[in-house]
């Protein structure tokens, strides 16, 4: 199992935990996104905490180790999904898993958090999927991509996006001011936030 922390505990009053599915988790790669984690907490202050998974077990056992064994839990804001998948899936070892199947990983778990989904999958969920979603969770919104654009990964949207989560408290407000700072790429993209 990989784990990695980009910080150093003091430095920081917010984290974000980012678990990004890939083929095998024994192959060691630096990836775009753990590039972009460094940045962020360079550029921005923001630490994290990085773990790659390839499986559903994987997951919910990252999940599992980052709720009950990592006391800065309630410290991290965003739960950052860096996965393959369509519409309302994620896809793990080949195999696809519903929004409902993960809300039931989660269920509970996620208590004012944002889960935030990078532009490797399409986010389009339907309302009462998303209702669903945060009723099980308890999660405060989930947001993402309606485009998985291949030529256009969302890391700098991403970042913009974890950097206004620790300045503003309202996901309304986030929203409207990422759109104010990055209209375009946010149009691009397509960024949703169900909440």
């Amino acid at each position: 199992m990989n784990l990695q922390h980009n910080y150093n505990s003091e430095d920081y009053e917010q984290f974000i935990f980012c678990l990004e599915g890939v083929p095998d988790v024994e192959v060691m790669t630096v990836t775009s996104v753990v590039k972009n984690l460094e940045q962020l907490a360079v550029e921005h202050g923001i630490a994290s905490i990085y773990k790659t998974c390839d499986t559903i077990e994987g997951l919910e056992e990252s999940l599992n180790t980052l709720l009950y064994d990592d006391h800065n839990f309630k410290d991290y804001e965003i739960i950052y999904l860096v996965m393959q998948g369509k519409r309302n899936t994620i896809c793990l070892h080949d195999y696809y898993y519903s929004f409902e199947e993960i809300a039931e990983i989660f269920e509970g778990k996620m208590k004012g958090k944002i889960l935030h989904f990078a532009n490797t999958k399409v986010l389009d969920l339907k309302e009462e999927e998303a209702q669903y979603f945060l009723d099980i969770t308890g999660a405060l919104a989930v947001s993402g991509y309606g485009v998985a654009h291949k030529n256009i990964d969302s890391n700098l949207l991403d970042k913009a996006f974890f950097s206004l989560c620790q300045e503003i408290d309202d996901v309304v407000d986030i929203v409207e001011e990422l759109h104010q700072k990055h209209y375009a790429l946010c149009k691009l993209l397509d960024f949703r936030l169900y909440y």
